[in-house]
């Protein structure tokens, strides 16, 4: 199943669509999406690495602005669309939590942090900073920061150690697919004993 979706995401990296997917999954990982854009964008650039700034450039572009669709649902339509989808996930508990605890300094840490390694999620983050009206200035550059930064970093890796990396995986494919299940099934574990 993995080396099928493995080939698949290959493929569609490669595809004449290939930014436009990029575009849109960037945006809506970072409001209401549980999947990172970098499914996406690691293949990609190891499929088309002359290409890896101007997908770095695409990803962090839309990426910011998925962040601020999270600012405005969290500022203006948390009840309606956030809360479900919280609920939905089984976070709300989490999310009141991290809520009560915030100041104009977590929140600039947490958004960060969630932009350049995803914990916690940047949906949650952007989300929140709407909710608690965070200034919005100060969200942007920090999400132009976070994300800018970790895609533009992401791409120097892969165009600069692309090849071994992808030749990696091709010989150690089951090992990789059996070690991401066991993580997947590790986070999904303690997401739901906490």
């Amino acid at each position: 199943m993995f080396r099928k979706l493995y080939d698949w995401t290959l493929k569609w990296a490669a595809s004449p669509h290939a930014e436009k997917a990029l575009g849109v999954v960037s945006v809506v990982e970072s409001s209401v999406f549980p999947v990172p854009a970098d499914v996406l964008f690691i293949p990609m650039v190891l499929a088309r690495p002359e290409r890896a700034w101007r997908l770095a450039l695409i990803a962090s572009v839309t990426s910011v602005l998925g962040g601020i669709l999270g600012w405005l649902i969290g500022h203006y339509a948390f009840e309606m669309i956030a809360a479900p989808l919280l609920e939905f996930y089984g976070k709300t508990a989490a999310f009141d939590a991290l809520k009560e605890a915030t100041g104009t300094g977590t929140i600039l840490l947490l958004l960060v942090s969630s932009g350049l390694s995803h914990l916690p999620p940047m949906k949650v983050v952007t989300i929140l900073s709407g909710l608690v009206s965070f200034d919005l200035t100060l969200f942007i550059f920090s999400a132009i920061v976070a994300r800018g930064g970790r895609f533009f970093l992401l791409a120097w890796v892969l165009r600069r150690y692309g090849k071994p990396m992808a030749e990696f995986i091709e010989r150690r494919f089951t090992w990789i697919a059996a070690g991401l299940l066991a993580a997947i099934v590790a986070v999904w574990a303690a997401s739901h004993l906490i």
